[in-house]
């Protein structure tokens, strides 16, 4: 196992940007600790995508290499600008790539990375990017000679990869938090209160798994609920698709802000499509909290201006649980699409589980709650 402050020092860069993963927690916090959240040195990212293009710049107007993090559930929204604008055929840019290896084969993890986990090293390889697997056997010398053959590469314009492994880096670990008292698992039980028999597409994360065991613990099956466990940013994009072809339903999507952020363009088409049926629920804790409790860029954006800007119907935000109540109460009767903001609280249960259904067998129970096939 190697620390994470010896990882960033045998690296050896002052600029780093990317989206937050589980796995490499223990190095993002050695980020914040070293350099904070100064954007000068280090920029949390909406998508994989936008953390490339910041890389790129920051190259261009320095001369030097910068890191971007990953999980490698990521690289696809990085494949574009790595492609077309990194590659030594076009710009040649270099960056060198943290990427967490969730999914490895033969290490367990949850169902949505294990075809990612599958392909991770082989995405890679069709794009030409040299890595180098970190474990928990590596040592602080191995990491050295990879960086002197990695920097070899980096001159002449190559991207280059470190693949970590779960487990591979240690660290001490920062906490991070906001002033908010809804606590997101109330926010769902109340939103389950309201939305009665009605769909709901749940953005992935620990919202999903609340989502859950909320369902269990009331004895009422899943079937009206579609977990997205994997394609962050997506879960509006599926309600909306489910609520063009089911316009005799009310369809919910709880969503997340780093979820919204990461595809925010989506916002815009589905204000310009105008579901007269969908209800946006942004459970906003200003939080990547499902990796760690990095913030997201969701305290600076006015996210309610944002969507009547897209398009959509109306929208509201709620601090507390009074308000809360009230918007639940009357939402249904709001024109939509409708955004509801609900600021939320980073906190979480401890002893949170997993669904016991694979994704296959809760697509087959939601689309047979929806008359689908």
């Amino acid at each position: 196992m190697i620390a994470a402050s010896t990882l960033l020092r045998e690296i050896g860069s002052d600029f780093y940007t990317g989206v937050p993963d589980s796995l490499l927690r223990s190095f993002y916090d050695e980020i914040v600790r070293t350099y904070g959240l100064d954007p000068a040195h280090h920029v949390i990212a909406a998508n994989e995508g936008n953390a490339v293009g910041i890389a790129a710049g920051y190259h261009l107007a320095t001369g030097k290499v910068p890191v971007i993090y990953l999980q490698n559930s990521g690289i696809g929204n990085t494949i574009n600008p790595l492609a077309s604008l990194m590659n030594p055929k076009v710009y040649g840019i270099p960056c060198i790539l943290i990427v967490g290896w969730r999914g490895e084969p033969g290490v367990h993890d949850e169902p949505q990375h294990a075809y990612q986990g599958e392909v991770t090293c082989r995405l890679l390889e069709d794009m030409g990017i040299e890595y180098s697997v970190i474990g928990q056997e590596t040592s602080q010398e191995a990491v050295r000679d990879e960086m002197h053959r990695f920097r070899e590469l980096l001159s002449r314009g190559e991207d280059v990869a470190f693949v970590i492994r779960k487990g591979a880096i240690s660290g001490d670990r920062e906490s991070y938090g906001n002033s908010y008292t809804i606590t997101r698992e109330d926010a769902i039980r109340r939103i389950l209160a309201a939305s009665g028999d009605d769909p709901i597409i749940c953005t992935t994360g620990k919202a999903g798994r609340e989502l859950y065991e909320l369902r269990e613990k009331d004895g009422a099956g899943h079937g009206r609920d579609f977990l997205s466990v994997g394609s962050m940013g997506h879960a509006s994009s599926i309600a909306l698709g489910v609520a063009l072809k089911k316009p005799e339903s009310t369809v919910w999507c709880i969503d997340g802000d780093g979820a919204v952020l990461m595809h925010m363009g989506a916002m815009a088409v589905i204000g310009k499509a105008h579901p007269g049926n969908l209800l946006h629920i942004l459970l906003n804790n200003e939080s990547h909290e499902s990796v760690g409790g990095l913030p997201t860029a969701a305290d600076a954006v006015n996210l309610t201006e944002v969507a009547k800007a897209c398009g959509y119907a109306g929208s509201a935000s709620v601090k507390n649980d009074e308000e809360l109540e009230r918007e639940l109460s009357g939402i249904r009767r709001q024109q939509m699409p409708y955004l509801l903001e609900i600021r939320c609280s980073t906190a979480s249960r401890s002893d949170l589980g997993r669904p016991k259904e694979s994704p296959a067998e809760n697509k087959k129970a939601f689309m047979s709650a929806l008359g689908g096939r």
